[in-house]
């Protein structure tokens, strides 16, 4: 029993100790009222110009640092967007807006988003930030590839697959970076995979008796459902379908992804401008703002886009704010639509309604020196080659490697006349780069001939012959090194699927890639066509603990470093001056240089569970090297596309240290071509920009669903967050 004294001190204890908890409480509420009215005020002196929104974002915690600050407006010929991050006292500053009515809001992590206010430029206007309820509300803006984590990926010791009567793993799986690549490579090569279109099973779907069944529908509809379920073959389709199941399961339980960090650094200083353009299955592949080789050329000129699902020529106008299109033309009016005009099972978004019809099927574009843009587009039908094409012409480039087939050719845009002039290869066309040379070619990739082609365009403009002014290579390794190919001596090289192309400014040399594990980078003198093959490092006895797999993109910088944005998670460079082996039969097992690489493991989470290799779950689409200092980060800096995480990733080489640049509004942002002007070199930050666009196949997975439209975004770094 307890002495009634002790009871008396006990409670006059706790009611001690209830009061100093009362007086924290309060104190704690005082400290965060007080932070609040300080960072209001501060707000005031934030300086605003008549063109400027300025603030600052607090919340219940006080001031908000590296969130985002976000101004909409239709009132501008095409709908207009702004995007800036907080500083570290929870300041922001909107700059250059066009004198209209915005709509005003913030976004981040770890918060949900505040209720828009209305503001014209020209004022102050201090935000509050909303916290999220809890961790489920958060996570719904996380970027996909967060989302995409979760997946249980099968572990190594499930490879090499052992097919339908084994562990139901296809027996082309090898192993688990095969797996992986199909993960990335197969899957999103359209579409995000993570995002809220895609990890959950939306009802709309239909009702099924398991998750499996729903994803084995899922992968059928629309038209790209074919495509989607040979993909899906292409795993082991039980064991495939078995593991997203399994993931969308998790996520419909309550599993959450990890928090992605707020913009730091350097990454605060970040303005985004996005314009609206195209239509609701609008499928943009690539934009164009400026010649790559003079990023001056084409300064406050439009900004053009190519919609592969619709043959659509888009065009914007950063300066009117407004947006236009026109149809890439075709030679043959008879030309069927390259997509099926036809659906395995109908669209959850569209129904039956076919949302793409593109006989030009136009992909990826460059400017030459007078301002026209190169188009790789369809004009005729695949078989309707010129005879110099064929076998039998003495074409020296078709007694080679002749060409039955074509599926892409050129197309070319000139501004001045607002007409389009057709070009007709022999080869096929796919990603378009000029070099810097006294014909001004401009090269391309084949994916299905296994080609890098070119067009003189001197020559073409000074002729009109387009015989005379195209060539193209197949591959073959030039053993015995005389520059010709030698039955019996030399061996050809299969490039069927070489997905990109890039000549190389310091020794004429043309480059390309193509995706795969390990996959392969060529280097092929178009001269003579010889052809060297180099690897990533896979398995390599000399790195044995290296897993590098997967070139895509390629961009090489003005020093001849060749660089490209691997599906392994990493960004590659590859010096082949480091090579001890160059020629020769030593020369033919693209492992042979595993000392000319240089690896850098991309930002971003790794897979949950299965794989133990360092490998980001982020898919790189393409990459792109800033040779000019378009962005402001220096010259020669690589860019990857991160297109699982809504973001552009800029490497700085001299440190190996990564910049995020993130979209953070509509969520979606999927990327694939991107590049630098300069406007007008003697503004500071103002006067340049780095651009890409919203290039999913389904655009209707974006924030906003169906009817949404994509956008073209620039990006701009200022010195700091407050800068205008």
């Amino acid at each position: 029993m307890l002495h009634k004294k002790s009871v008396i001190v006990s409670l006059l204890a706790l009611a001690g100790a209830s009061f100093v908890l009362a007086l924290a409480i309060a104190g704690a509420d005082a400290r965060s009222e007080a932070g609040i009215a300080a960072a209001q005020a501060a707000a005031n002196l934030v300086k605003v110009d008549a063109d400027n929104i300025g603030g600052v974002v607090t919340s219940s915690k006080g001031p908000e640092a590296g969130v985002w600050v976000i101004a909409e407006t239709t009132d501008t010929p095409t709908k207009f967007r702004k995007i800036v991050v907080t500083d570290e006292r929870g300041r922001y500053l909107l700059p250059d807006l066009p004198m209209a009515n915005y709509k005003v809001w913030v976004r981040g992590y770890g918060l949900v988003d505040s209720k828009p206010v209305e503001r014209t430029p020209g004022k102050r206007l201090a935000l509050t930030a909303v916290i999220a309820p809890n961790a489920k509300a958060a996570a719904q803006y996380y970027p996909a590839d967060y989302w995409y984590s979760l997946v249980n990926v099968p572990s190594k010791e499930n490879f090499p697959g052992t097919g339908p009567q084994g562990n139901g793993i296809a027996v082309t799986m090898k192993t688990q970076a095969d797996w992986l690549q199909q993960m990335k490579t197969g899957c999103e090569v359209c579409h995000q995979l993570g995002d809220k279109a895609t990890r959950e099973l939306e009802p709309s779907l239909g009702q099924f008796d398991s998750p499996a069944l729903a994803w084995d529908h899922r992968v059928q509809v629309g038209q790209n459902g074919a495509s989607m379920s040979t993909t899906m073959n292409s795993f082991g389709r039980d064991r495939a379908l078995a593991m997203y199941a399994d993931w969308t399961n998790r996520i419909a339980a309550g599993e959450l992804p990890p928090a992605p960090p707020r913009p730091q650094g350097v990454e605060r200083n970040v303005v985004l401008t996005l314009w609206e353009w195209g239509g609701p299955a609008s499928f943009v592949h690539d934009e164009l703002s400026t010649d790559w080789r003079h990023p001056t050329a084409n300064a406050n000129g439009p900004i053009y886009g190519a919609d592969w699902g619709n043959d659509g020529f888009l065009m914007v106008d950063p300066v009117k704010n407004s947006a236009s299109e026109t149809r890439v033309p075709v030679a043959d009016p008879s030309l069927p639509s390259s997509t099926p005009q036809s659906m395995q099972q109908p669209s959850p978004y569209w129904g039956d309604q076919l949302y793409w019809y593109d006989p030009a099927d136009p992909a990826a574009m460059a400017m030459d020196s007078k301002g026209r843009v190169w188009i790789s587009a369809r004009s005729r039908k695949d078989d309707s080659q010129p005879a110099y094409c064929k076998e039998g012409s003495d074409n020296p480039y078709a007694k080679n490697l002749p060409l039955n087939v074509s599926f892409r050719q050129l197309a070319v845009y000139d501004p001045k006349t607002k007409t389009f002039k057709l070009v007709n290869t022999c080869f096929e066309a796919h990603h378009v780069v000029f070099a810097d040379d006294k014909d001004e070619t401009v090269y391309v990739d084949g994916i299905r001939t296994g080609t890098i082609g070119w067009v003189k365009t001197r020559v073409l403009d000074e002729t009109g012959d387009e015989q005379a002014a195209q060539g193209w290579c197949g591959g073959y390794f030039d053993i015995n090194g005389n520059g010709k190919f030698d039955e019996g001596i030399d061996k050809k090289i299969n490039m069927r699927g070489v997905y990109s192309v890039a000549p190389n400014p310091v020794d004429g040399s043309v480059w390309g890639a193509r995706a795969g594990v390990p996959g392969q980078m060529f280097r092929i003198d178009p001269k003579t066509c010889a052809t060297e093959v180099y690897e990533p490092p896979f398995q390599n006895p000399k790195y044995p603990k290296v897993m590098a797999f997967s070139p895509r993109g390629i961009d090489i910088d003005s020093k001849g470093i060749v660089w490209s944005a691997l599906g392994s998670g990493h960004m590659a460079s590859f010096d082949r001056r480091k090579c001890a082996v160059l020629t020769g039969e030593a020369a033919t097992d693209g492992q042979h240089c595993p000392e000319g690489w240089t690896l850098y493991p991309s930002p971003g989470p790794r897979f949950k569970s299965g794989v133990t290799d360092n490998i980001a779950v982020d898919h790189h689409y393409y990459n792109w090297v800033d040779k000019f200092n378009t962005l402001g980060l220096g010259n020669d800096i690589p860019v990857a596309d991160g297109t699982g995480s809504d973001s552009l990733l800029a490497l700085i080489p001299s440190t190996g240290k990564w910049v995020v640049l993130r979209v953070p509004y509509p969520m979606g942002f999927y990327q694939r071509g991107m590049d630098g002007r300069i406007d007008d070199p003697n503004a500071g930050w103002k006067g340049r920009g780095m651009y890409a666009d919203y290039g999913p196949n389904a655009i209707w997975h974006s924030e906003g669903g169906k009817g949404t439209k994509g956008n073209v975004v620039k990006f701009q770094l200022r010195p700091n967050p407050l800068a205008k």
